[in-house]
């Protein structure tokens, strides 16, 4: 199991605490983050017991654990999203890459360099050997983030499913250990060129 913070550049992973509560209800409630959650998250009864699942969620042993970790900016502290991984296969060593960035925090790269960490930790640490990631087919910056970090696009499910009244379509992106690996050491070698 990893090691707890995981720091990047800008932020702190970290296993969620009760303390957490508004801060998740503030982006939990919001229809577009409703439609990739387990769990009903419109009021904060629900985002509570939604929060006392993730702060369990810190270890994989089987297929269906999760490591959900709480996305803070070291800056100021504030906790701006989350990044989970969840192993959904043992067999094919696979898990699903999730993550949400509240709306004050996007387009500002904090899901990217989240993402980039848990690839880390999927590929390097657990020894998955395929990663997988959804988002709607109309978050056009969820998709160029996930081709940013190398995920190619699988599938696109068109009208798949019924999401508040409209036809829902969904990328499905996946990447796999040794292309992380090369693409790992291709960037470690950009760092030490000398122009």
């Amino acid at each position: 199991m990893p090691e707890l913070p995981i720091e990047t550049d800008r932020l702190l992973l970290r296993n969620f605490q009760k303390s957490d509560l508004d801060a998740v209800m503030s982006y939990h409630a919001l229809p577009d983050v409703q439609r990739y959650l387990d769990w009903k998250a419109r009021d904060k009864v629900e985002v509570q017991a939604a929060l006392d699942t993730m702060i369990q969620e810190h270890r994989m042993h089987r297929p269906g654990d999760a490591i959900s970790l709480a996305v803070v900016r070291k800056s100021d502290n504030a906790l701006i999203g989350q990044v989970s991984l969840r192993w959904t296969d043992a067999t094919a060593g696979q898990a699903e890459l999730r993550f949400i960035v509240g709306p004050t925090y996007r387009r500002q790269g904090y899901a990217r360099e989240a993402a980039r960490a848990m690839l880390d930790l999927g590929f390097d640490k657990l020894s998955m050997h395929r990663i997988f990631a959804r988002c709607a087919a109309r978050n056009e910056a969820s998709a160029k983030m996930l081709r940013d970090l190398g995920m190619r696009l699988e599938a696109h499910y068109r009208e798949h499913a019924m999401f508040q009244g409209e036809w829902d379509e969904e990328l499905h992106f996946a990447l796999l250990d040794r292309e992380w690996l090369r693409g790992s050491k291709v960037k470690e070698l950009r760092r030490h060129m000398v122009a």
